[in-house]
C-alpha cells in the first residue's frame, strides 16, 4: 500500500510513515496482516509471467506505487512545493496544501496525511457540496437555461455563470450556506443544512445563482483559513475540476481567497498524477522534478483589491452564520427524521 492511501486507514503512524504498533495492538490486529508500505513512485514489484499473459503486457513490467485520489490529483497539477495549494471543484470541494513537515489540526477539522511526494505531507479540507450545490441549483431551478443550452449547443453552467455575473458582488446582501449534504470542513456536522440568508423583493434568479457560487467559495475559504492558522502560508492556488473552466468563478475565487489563482496544462487530474508517479518509478527521477518539467501554468488571475475588500466584509458575516443557526439546523433535521 502507498503512504497516501495508508494515511486514511487510521492504522498508520503518519508522522513516522509506518504502521502504528500502538493502534494495531489496541485493535488486536497482527502487524503481519498489514501490507508492506511504499512511497508513491517506488517500484513495488514486477509483472509476473502469468499476469502478463492474461493482460497482454510484457512480463517484468515495473509495478509502481501510486496514491489516493487527492494526492494523485495534487501531483497532477504540480502541488509539490511549500506555498502551493490546489482547489478541486468537483461534486465536493477540496482545498489541498503541500507541507514539508507533519502537523496536526488538534480539532480534527483538517486531514493531515502523507503526500504523494515521498517524504512529504499534506493538509486537506473538504466541503461536501461544492459543485454539488451548483448542480442542485441547475437541476431544480435552471429549466430555462437547460433548454437554451440544448438549443444553442452550449454548456448550461456557462449560461448560469454569465447570468450570475450580471448581479452585483455580494448579490445585494444575499448569502448562501452550501451545507446541502451536511458538512465536513470546518464543521464536521451531518445535520448542518443549506440556507439563503437575506432574501428580499429585489432578488432575482441572477442574484440567487451568484449567491450560490459565492457561498461555495466562502465555504472553500474556510479550509484555507484553517491552513493559514496552522502556519502554512499559501502564495498560489491551482484550480482544477469542472468549476475551474469558468473565468468568472476563477476571478471570484482569487478575490475571496485573496491570492492568485492559476490553471495548468494538465486537465486529467488524478490520472495524470498517477502517470507521473509511474514515470518516476520507471525513469528513476523524482516526482517534484517531473512535475516542474511537465506542468506549466496556462492562466493566472490576480485578486482585485477592491473586490477583495468588499468580499472580506461578506465573508466575516458568512463565518458567523453556522454558529448562529446550528441549533436550528439540528432541530429541523430531527423534526424531519434525518440523521
Amino acid at each position: 500500500m502507498d503512504m497516501a492511501d495508508a494515511s486514511g486507514t487510521l492504522l498508520l503512524d503518519v508522522a513516522h510513515r509506518s504502521w502504528s504498533q500502538t493502534v494495531a495492538e489496541r485493535l488486536e490486529i497482527p502487524l503481519e496482516w498489514l501490507p508492506p508500505l511504499f512511497e508513491s513512485g517506488d517500484v513495488a514489484g514486477h509483472l509476473l509471467p502469468e499476469a502478463a499473459s492474461l493482460t497482454g503486457l510484457t512480463a517484468g513490467t515495473p509495478i509502481v506505487a501510486g496514491g489516493g485520489d487527492q494526492a494523485c490529483g495534487a501531483v497532477g497539477v504540480g502541488v509539490v512545493r511549500q506555498g502551493i495549494a490546489s482547489v478541486a471543484l468537483g461534486t465536493s470541494g477540496v482545498v489541498f496544501v503541500h507541507d514539508d513537515s507533519y502537523q496536526v489540526d488538534e480539532a480534527y477539522r483538517l486531514h493531515s496525511f502523507c503526500h504523494g511526494v515521498p517524504g512529504k505531507w499534506h493538509r486537506m479540507g473538504v466541503m461536501l457540496a461544492a459543485g454539488g450545490s451548483f448542480q442542485w441549483w441547475r437541476n431544480h431551478f435552471a429549466h430555462e437555461e437547460l433548454e437554451r443550452a440544448q438549443q444553442e449547443g452550449k454548456d448550461v453552467y456557462e449560461i448560469l455563470t454569465s447570468e450570475a455575473s450580471t448581479a452585483p458582488l455580494g448579490s445585494e446582501g444575499l448569502l448562501f450556506l452550501p451545507y446541502l449534504s451536511g458538512e465536513r470542513t470546518p464543521h464536521p456536522d451531518p445535520k448542518a443544512r443549506g440556507a439563503f440568508i437575506g432574501l428580499n423583493l429585489r432578488h432575482g434568479k441572477a442574484h440567487l445563482t451568484r449567491a450560490v457560487l459565492e457561498g461555495i467559495t466562502f465555504g472553500l475559504r474556510d479550509s484555507l483559513q484553517l491552513i493559514r492558522e496552522s502556519g502554512v502560508e499559501v502564495t498560489e492556488l491551482r484550480v482544477n475540476g469542472g468549476g475551474a473552466r469558468s473565468p468568472f468563478w476563477r476571478q471570484m475565487i482569487a478575490d475571496i481567497f485573496g491570492i492568485p489563482v492559476v490553471t495548468v496544462n494538465s486537465t486529467d487530474g488524478p490520472a495524470y498524477g498517477a502517470a507521473i508517479m509511474a514515470a518516476s518509478g520507471v525513469l528513476g527521477e523524482d516526482i517534484t522534478s517531473l512535475c516542474e518539467k511537465w506542468i506549466q501554468v496556462t492562466d493566472r488571475v490576480e485578486p482585485n483589491a477592491d473586490n477583495q475588500s468588499k468580499y472580506e466584509s461578506y465573508y466575516q458575516i458568512y463565518r458567523g452564520l453556522y454558529g448562529t443557526l446550528q441549533h436550528t439546523f439540528h432541530q429541523l433535521s430531527d423534526l424531519a427524521g434525518h440523521s
